[in-house]
């Protein structure tokens, strides 16, 4: 398992905030303060629940990403909107259809998530599993 890194990032204000990814993505639900960080929140719990094994990162200047053999998902909030974008979202099958937004791209697929919505549970932590399977699946053997 990778080891977790310090990140430093300034934050709206300009002030230079460090930590774990952990911390940082616990500092943006925090800073969110609203259905989305609530969202976040409930969302990053499923993936821990999902896969207790999963590797948080923050990465591209502020997005919080789950990693296990690789990306499993993207938790990127937005004014309207927290969007879970899974980085092989198009090679995962997704019986419940919980794909609703990048359905057109060959790689990836995202949910996007509303105020107000419910999140099917179960089908969302198949779906984070099958994800980590496939990232195993396609790992590459170690040289040596």
């Amino acid at each position: 398992m990778k080891k977790a890194t310090t990140t430093t990032v300034k934050s709206k204000n300009g002030s230079k905030e460090g930590g774990s990814p952990s911390q940082l993505i616990d500092a943006r639900i925090k800073e969110l303060g609203d259905w989305r960080g609530e969202t976040l929140a409930r969302v990053r719990n499923l993936i821990k629940q999902a896969d207790p094994e999963v590797v948080e990162e923050w990465k591209w200047r502020g997005v919080p990403v789950w990693e296990h053999d690789g990306i499993i998902c993207t938790g990127e909030t937005y004014k309207n909107v927290v969007k879970m974008t899974f980085a092989k979202g198009a090679s995962l099958e997704d019986p419940s259809g919980l794909f609703n937004s990048s359905l057109e791209g060959n790689t990836r697929r995202a949910i996007d998530i509303h105020e107000g919505d419910k999140i099917n549970e179960a089908a969302l932590k198949a779906l984070i599993r099958a994800a980590v399977e496939l990232n195993r699946s396609q790992k590459k053997p170690k040289k040596g």
